[in-house]
């Protein structure tokens, strides 16, 4: 795995975790510029479990406060990991209803774009629809299955989770709504993913997203599109699996992006 220049940030003996000021102020940045986009680009689900949470704006809330919320709603909970985890840890908590978050915030000169997944991504970007049962469901099915999956398959995995729980879009009566994380929690990809003509937005296909590459460091040039919620927790290991092995039959797309420079 590649190394991180981020450290995350441990409790106390009272299980407190103890962000300077500054940090403070990075997340209420995040947080303003997040909630004068989103109204009109967010899933209805993930504003609800905003709403929900009821998250601080003028400070990184800790972890217990979420698990408040969260526990009661479809028995998830946060856990605090450090900035890096490896597959085994990830999939692992996923299938036991845990979240990972890393307990550090991106620096102010990362503000637009961070690889590494901060606290703002993962409690902002995506708690809110740990709220919702459907895509509560699906993920927890989704790490019981990668915790199980060989290497290879987990390549396959990780473009489904790409493409629906970190750039995932829904349509709805009023047009395309965002409920990936990844979108969520950039100012830039919330804009760029509904309405710019560059990108192609395709009907969600299960095979169709195991075999559509993606890189980490680009606006998406693909988003692929749900009916529902619902479509997820209707995803189960056996068809998953079953896609997995005809998507190495028959390959990759060709990739929508330029290949980096060697």
């Amino acid at each position: 795995m590649k190394g991180t220049r981020y450290v995350a940030r441990k409790p106390d003996s009272d299980g407190t975790i103890h962000y300077p000021e500054e940090e403070h102020e990075i997340w209420q940045l995040l947080v303003e510029r997040q909630l004068e986009v989103l109204p009109s680009r967010a899933c209805q689900e993930y504003l609800d479990g905003l709403k929900q949470l009821g998250l601080p704006e003028d400070r990184i809330p800790q972890l217990d406060e979420i698990n408040q919320v969260l526990e009661p709603a479809t028995g998830w909970k946060v856990e605090r990991v450090p900035a890096l985890i490896s597959f085994d840890r990830f999939f692992e908590l996923l299938s036991r209803r845990r979240f990972p978050v890393a307990t550090f915030i991106r620096s102010i000169d990362e503000l637009e774009y961070l690889q590494e997944p901060d606290v703002f991504h993962e409690i902002f970007g995506h708690c809110p629809l740990l709220t919702n049962q459907a895509f509560a469901d699906f993920t927890q099915v989704y790490g019981e299955l990668g915790y199980k999956a060989s290497k290879e398959d987990r390549v396959f995995l990780a473009r489904l989770y790409w493409m629906t729980v970190e750039f995932g879009l829904l349509a709805t009566d009023d047009g395309s709504r965002i409920y990936g994380g990844g979108i969520l929690s950039s100012p830039g990809e919330s804009i760029f993913s509904l309405d710019s003509d560059q990108p192609e937005r395709r009907p969600f296909k299960l095979l169709d997203v195991l075999r559509t590459p993606y890189r980490i460091d680009i606006l998406q040039p693909v988003y692929y599109v749900i009916d529902d919620l619902e479509v997820l927790h209707s995803l189960d290991s056996a068809s998953i699996t079953e896609n997995i092995a005809r998507a190495k039959e028959l390959g990759l797309f060709e990739p929508r992006y330029p290949r980096k420079a060697s």
